[in-house]
This record gives structure tokens, sequence and C-alpha cells, in this order.
């Protein structure tokens, strides 16, 4: 055969008759082999740098998504913190201002009975017999220490004679028809009311008028 030698051997590549047509049908054959064993080649390694281009990208990804939870996580407890803080700093000082709420609730009624014993005592006793002058005008001190003291402290007096009914503060007890007084106006204070804050201890008992022109 044209392309075996002698011997009855294939010659290689390098000994091929490029004018012999089966020679170079198989130096083409060789060469489309060595490109595809090449190309193969470069696949595999592009598909090798890809999977470890994919693998150094997977933990940044990670510790990125990682790192967003935990700076939500943390907003959200200063978030909280400051609540805690700004509703523990409201409550200490509600606490400040009323922490004297049911003292002088009880002392209100040590007031009320000074003052329904310097009503009881007759005008005309006060001039004749200056022994209970002196008397009534001590527990008259009295009781304007008390009212002086319960102030110091955020208590104050409800005397709304003169003002419109707030059923907040006042507690109204009987009506006065009265064309000439707005409706609804307090026109006598039979109790004096005392709040602490902007909370009442002891709403003051009025009466209201009825049948004059609305406010």
């Amino acid at each position: 055969m044209a392309d075996e030698n002698k011997n009855g051997e294939t010659p290689d590549l390098g000994q091929r008759d490029l004018n012999n047509p089966r020679d170079r049908d198989a130096l083409k054959r060789a060469a489309d082999d060595f490109l595809k064993a090449r190309k193969d080649e470069a696949v595999a390694e592009a598909a090798e740098d890809d999977a470890a281009a994919e693998d150094a990208i997977n933990p940044l990804a990670e510790l990125q998504v990682e790192n967003n939870a935990l700076k939500d996580q943390m907003l959200r407890l200063a978030a909280d913190m400051e609540n805690l803080r700004k509703r523990t700093a409201r409550e200490m000082q509600d606490a400040k201002a009323y922490a004297v709420t049911n003292f002088a609730r009880d002392m209100l009624s040590v007031s009320d009975n000074l003052r329904r014993a310097l009503d009881a005592i007759p005008t005309d006793a006060l001039a004749e017999d200056t022994g209970l002058k002196a008397l009534a005008e001590g527990v008259e001190m009295t009781e304007r220490a008390m009212i002086n003291a319960l102030e110091r402290h955020g208590v104050t007096q409800l005397s709304p004679e003169g003002q419109k009914f707030d059923p907040n503060f006042h507690q109204a007890i009987f009506e006065v028809p009265n064309a000439d007084v707005p409706n609804n106006t307090v026109v006598q204070v039979m109790q004096t009311g005392y709040a602490i804050g902007d909370r009442v201890l002891r709403p003051a008992m009025v009466g209201v008028s009825r049948g004059g022109p609305k406010e």
C-alpha cells in the first residue's frame, strides 16, 4: 500500500506525503483530534476555574448576609434599649411626682376637719372671747401650713367658682337656675377639690348654672 513502507509499517506523521490524498486525510484527522483534545482540556480547565471562583465568592456572600443580619439585630436592640430608657425615665418621673398621692389624700380629711372647726365658731364669739380667737387663729395657721406643705409637693387646690364645669375635675351636686350666667358654669363651690399634677385627688363639689346662654 502507498502509506506503508517496505516492512509493512505505517509511517509516522512526519513521513506523510502531503501530495498523497490519503496522507492528507490522515494528517487532517490527526489535527482535528489534537484540536478537539485541546478544546476539551480548555473547557475542563475553565469549569475548574469557575468552580474555584464560585467557592471563593460563596463565603463572601454568606458573610455579607450574616453581617446584614447582625446589623439589623443591633439596630433593633438599640431601639428597644432607647424605648426602655424613655419608659423608665417616665416611670421614675411619675413615681417621684405622685409618690405622696396616698399620703396627701389622707391629709385632706385633716384639712377638712380644721376648716369645719373654724366654720363652727360663731363670729360674735370670736369678738367676745380672746382665748377662743387665739385658738381659732392657731387652727387657721395650722390649716394654712398644711396647705402650703401640700403645695410644695405638687398638690394644688381646685376652687373653680366662675369657671366652666369640667367633669374631669369637678363633681356637680346641684343645679342653680340662672339666666344671666352662661350655661354649665360653676356658681358655687361646696367643697374644695385637690389635684396632684394632672391627676385628681378629690374633685371639687360644685353647683352649676342652668338656663343661661351657651358659653
